[in-house]
């Protein structure tokens, strides 16, 4: 693992290249990380081509922040575990299932954030096929 030595500005852009690297590796990895990075997108696409509102916008990009941010956590959380755990162990389990548990419960949060943002424009964008 590389250290960053580095001091005063240049440590500082290093910690963001560090954890640029972070995010690359958990996306590279975790397929549950691909899967949300891809709806993100497809989320992001429809809000632009239902053109919503600023507030809306916020909701949905807090969602996904809130979801990918879980997911990282939840992919540290399972390595340190692997390499202080190798072996099954009750405790092990109990701290895997339990950051998997926060990712399941932002992923709900961000599919009833998309229903309540989405609700509206799907509905009125209907109701003009039909006519």
């Amino acid at each position: 693992m590389v250290k960053n030595t580095a001091v005063g500005r240049k440590k500082f852009w290093h910690s963001f290249r560090f954890a640029a690297q972070g995010i690359a590796a958990a996306f590279k990895s975790e397929l549950n990380m691909k899967v949300h990075c891809g709806l993100a997108v497809i989320v992001i696409v429809a809000a632009a081509v239902f053109r919503l509102p600023p507030g809306s916008w916020m909701l949905l990009l807090l969602a996904i922040t809130l979801v990918l941010a879980a997911e990282l956590l939840n992919t540290a959380i399972e390595a340190t575990i692997d390499l202080v755990s190798p072996e099954i162990h009750p405790l092990a389990k109990k701290a895997k299932d339990t950051a998997a548990g926060a990712v399941l419960l932002s992923a709900v949060f961000a599919v009833i954030t998309g229903i309540y943002v989405f609700y509206h424009p799907v509905i009125d964008w209907i109701a003009e096929l039909m006519s």
